[in-house]
């Protein structure tokens, strides 16, 4: 499980900056998505304003909208394929991860999309970033990834966790 120590910074009253919160959070395993572990470790529905107290926004879905944000964490455990999902019920996903499912197409397992730009950082091992166009490409430790909204799945066909941190920015598609 990956687990960050997460330091938050805010304001007091009169504008001095303070240290909020220095906690830890981590992802989990998301039951019925072939034990793949996802966590937010920030995240907002609305455009930030400061000064704050430094206490974490509300947020509700796990895509963030239009204005909104989130700092994520998903580790692809080997051999994850989201053509061999388990059969969990979609209940246990919504606890875990609400609206994610909602995201993806019925007839490509494992194919998703959101309106969302995700800006993100292959952090250690390896997996496969499969595209609607048939494309396969190879990512490995220190790669990035900008996804602009395009309908992807992973895959990590490797003998070690992979482990992906990156931040999605809400953004409208185009009907």
């Amino acid at each position: 499980m990956g687990t960050f120590r997460r330091v938050v910074t805010g304001h007091r009253a009169d504008g001095k900056s303070i240290v909020a919160s220095d906690s830890s959070v981590s992802s989990v395993a998301v039951p019925g998505l072939d034990g793949i572990e996802l966590g937010t470790i920030w995240g907002t529905d609305a455009t930030f304003v400061y000064p704050d107290a430094g206490a974490e926004p509300p947020h509700a879905e796990f895509f963030p909208p239009v204005g909104g944000a989130r700092f994520v964490e998903f580790v692809l455990p080997p051999g994850s394929d989201p053509e061999r999902a388990s059969g969990a019920g979609v209940e246990n996903i919504e606890a875990h991860a609400p609206g994610l499912l909602s995201h993806f197409d019925e007839h490509a397992p494992g194919m998703h999309r959101s309106a969302t730009c995700d800006m993100l950082y292959v952090l250690s091992g390896r997996c496969v970033l499969e595209l609607d166009d048939g494309s396969a490409t190879p990512l490995a430790a220190g790669d990035v990834v900008v996804q602009s909204g395009t309908m992807h799945r992973w895959k990590n066909p490797h003998a070690v966790p992979c482990r992906v941190i990156g931040v999605l920015v809400g953004a409208s598609l185009k009907p």
